[in-house]
């Protein structure tokens, strides 16, 4: 019986990759038939959707990270027609990680949401639904258009969430977002065509074998076709001097839409990743490694602006969109290296950095809230047995601490959802800042370490450490030392250098997805070394792309069955 439940469980996991992609189209299809009054049903649907989405991405991962079983990369075929000429998905360790990241953040964007933010405009929750059908498309897909298709899905959905919730800012910012995003959906078209005239075929295996066999002639022509393409995803990645429109977008959206949109520099992070590793690999012949430089050099003068853009900004919500943006230049510095050992260490980087901002997105709202007047905030009333402790004419004050106004410190309650706010900003600040002991640090360490260290522990050759190593070690610390610097600042200001301000008003539902996501960072931190190995065995695999090549080459259709002409099904014994 056992043998037979594994046995099944196998044959149906590979229908299992289609969810990601199917569950969200579904859902949100019902809720656009629901009423717009009916708002309970619509979040109950979602968060169901999204939740289930979760557990279905962990299902996935654990597959793909089964050692040494033909099936720890999936390919499935949704139209039953065989690579290069029909639609192809794969899944791997790397889309696996992606799929999961997206779903914990887009559960916490959603619970955080439910609270009042759902309710600013129309259609939020199918608007939701169809970005993350649009993101696991992207994560999923192993053919260029495809790509492209699920980019549009997931920028359409982007344009209203952007502008949920109306107001001038949000206009502007959006019409800067949507200008931005066409510019670049037409390079994407563009170097995809290119592509396509050179190679005839846009699956990425196909794509990645037929790369050897360019004629010497054409080279130019593949390296103009791969940069417009690569500048397309530069600019989703956000890389400086294409991620202008970022900060003022990502400030604007409303926080759970701010904390959603953290994702979507990933995906063109995911998408130079996934493509240059294939493309311009080391099999790639007289184009192995092309535009590592410009990678290397795009990161870190992003991590520069980055560091400086968080600087020189005073508003919470830039804070979080230059933080976005100093996470994707260190992952495109990293990343430039060629360099498998840095690769699984930026992996390792990558979701802790991605859920502090998010969560950063989160808190900027609440203590945006806090500090607003006429916010939803309740006046903060002392208990009876500390009240003696605030009445500074009912206590002597020899030998006590004072503040400034010489009241007693001593005894002097923090409320509970301060605190949560205030510890909660206190580990954003770790992550962002890549401080000990939390998971950005590690990540930090690791990549440093296999900077400086290029070809130990079985590191694949790369570019040696020389000026870009130490451009980057020193931008890695200098960056992190200017963001707790400008996080610290932020913090004095609105924790500490607050007087008689009332108490927060925090439900629970928006102090669960910030604790949450942060929960995630210091769990990244415990499990540092089942975490780094599967993130190293990604980037193995990345580095080599041969397995994935053959797997999505010799994935066959299913047979159709041939029948008898009184209609039944000839079995497989009877067949010739």
């Amino acid at each position: 019986m056992k043998a037979l439940l594994l046995s099944l469980a196998q044959s149906a996991m590979p229908h299992l990759m289609l969810a990601p992609i199917a569950l969200p189209l579904v859902t949100a299809a019902l809720m656009l038939i629901l009423r717009e009054e009916q708002q309970r049903l619509k979040i109950a649907l979602n968060l169901f959707s999204t939740a289930l989405g979760l557990v279905i991405s962990v299902v996935l991962l654990v597959w793909s990270n089964q050692q040494g079983l033909p099936t720890s990369l999936g390919v499935y075929l949704p139209g039953n027609w065989p690579a290069p000429f029909g639609i192809v998905l794969a899944l791997d360790r790397l889309t696996a990680l992606m799929l999961v990241l997206t779903s914990t953040v887009a559960l916490a964007s959603v619970l955080f949401a439910s609270a009042r933010w759902h309710r600013a405009g129309v259609h939020f929750h199918p608007l939701f639904q169809f970005q993350l059908m649009g993101l696991s498309g992207a994560f999923l897909t192993a053919d260029l258009f495809n790509l492209f298709v699920f980019f549009e899905i997931m920028l359409a959905a982007s344009y209203g969430l952007l502008l949920h919730g109306s107001g001038r800012a949000r206009v502007q910012a959006g019409l800067h977002y949507i200008a931005i995003n066409l510019a670049a959906s037409a390079l994407f078209l563009v170097g995809v065509s290119m592509l396509y005239g050179l190679t005839g075929t846009l699956n990425m295996a196909d794509l990645a074998r037929s790369m050897p066999g360019i004629a010497a002639h054409d080279r130019g022509l593949l390296h103009a076709a791969a940069a417009i393409l690569a500048t397309a995803f530069l600019i989703k990645a956000a890389a400086w001097p294409l991620n202008f429109w970022l900060v003022p977008a990502y400030s604007a959206a409303t926080a759970p839409v701010g904390a959603l949109f953290a994702l979507m520099t990933k995906v063109g992070i995911y998408a130079i990743l996934r493509l240059w590793t294939l493309l311009f690999g080391t099999e790639s012949g007289a184009s192995a490694w092309f535009g590592s430089l410009w990678l290397l050099s795009g990161g870190l003068l992003t991590m520069a602006f980055g560091a400086i853009g968080m600087l020189g900004s005073q508003r919470l919500g830039h804070l979080a969109g230059y933080a976005a943006v100093l996470s994707s230049g260190t992952l495109l510095a990293a990343m430039g290296f060629g360099h498998n050992l840095l690769t699984g260490s930026l992996l390792y980087y990558l979701p802790g950095s991605t859920l502090a901002v998010s969560a950063l997105f989160l808190l900027s709202d609440l203590i945006d809230r806090w500090r607003s007047e006429g916010s939803e905030s309740l006046p903060y009333e002392p208990l009876a047995d500390e009240a003696p402790f605030l009445d500074a004419e009912l206590v002597p004050t020899v030998g006590m601490n004072l503040d400034e106004q010489e009241e007693v410190l001593v005894g002097r309650v923090i409320p509970a959802a301060a605190a949560l706010m205030g510890g909660a900003f206190l580990g954003c600040t770790l992550m962002v800042a890549g401080l000990p002991p939390l998971a950005s640090f590690v990540g930090k360490v690791a990549m440093l370490t296999a900077v400086l260290n290029p070809l130990g522990l079985g590191g694949s050759a790369g570019h040696q450490p020389g000026w870009p190593g130490w451009s980057f070690l020193a931008l890695l610390i200098c960056s992190g030392l200017l963001a707790l610097l400008a996080l610290t600042r932020a913090g004095i200001r609105h924790f500490w250098a607050a007087h008689n301000r009332p108490a927060p008003q925090l439900r629970l539902v928006e102090g669960l997805p910030i604790a949450g996501l942060l929960l995630l960072c210091v769990w990244l931190t415990v499990a540092a070394e089942p975490v780094l190995r599967y993130t190293q065995a990604t980037a193995d695999a990345l580095h080599s792309p041969s397995t994935y090549v053959r797997a999505v080459m010799s994935a066959m259709p299913i047979a159709s069955p041939v029948y008898l002409p009184s209609g039944q099904p000839i079995t497989g014994q009877e067949q010739p």
